[in-house]
């Protein structure tokens, strides 16, 4: 019995360590100036700003962009896809358990839009509008099958998964005049 105790108690504080390393890591990550891979950080701190619009086409072949809600002050890392010199950022499983209590960020955009973009050190200023519908909207699932067909298992991106609600997608567009 001593042993089975001792081990429960072992446990119990390994358990306990990695809690207290999680809180503590989500907590110093709003503090940091962007996101840390999977986790939202916060204001982006650095930065060049570009004022000037730019050709999107350098998108085409990136994974990854880091982008900051203004309204909130938090950033996080979300794929990108260029089609026609027009940017979007997707939101997946917005439908699931898990989505709707992790994903928070895409109706705080829906509702102010203000965001700001950072690729290789350089901000771009944009204004997030969801898209539910659009010619081109094809266009740009087919580009998210292209670039990440392997996170979901190959299969292309149907356009019912925007209708369902289950995948959001925004277009970044040039900041609204104040």
């Amino acid at each position: 019995m001593g042993f089975i105790w001792g081990l429960v108690k072992f446990i119990g504080v390994i358990v306990g360590i990695i809690f207290v390393t999680i809180g503590l890591t989500l907590f110093a990550s709003q503090f940091a100036d962007g996101p840390w891979a999977m986790i939202s950080g916060g204001p982006f701190k650095t930065g060049e700003e570009i004022r000037t619009e730019p050709d999107w086409s350098f998108v085409k072949d990136l994974q990854e962009v880091e982008f900051q809600l203004v309204s909130t002050g938090t950033s996080r890392t979300t794929w990108i896809m260029e089609h026609e010199g027009r940017v979007f950022i997707p939101s997946a499983y917005m439908n699931s358990t898990v989505g709707k209590i992790w994903k928070q960020w895409p109706a705080k955009a829906e509702a102010a839009g203000r965001m700001l973009l950072r690729i290789d050190g350089k901000i771009y200023a944009r204004h997030l509008k969801r898209v539910m519908s659009d010619p081109d909207l094809k266009y740009v699932l087919d580009e998210i099958t292209r670039k990440y067909a392997a996170q979901f298992g190959g299969s292309a991106v149907p356009v019912s998964e925007v209708e369902s609600g289950n995948l959001w997608i925004f277009e970044l567009l040039p900041p609204r005049a104040a």
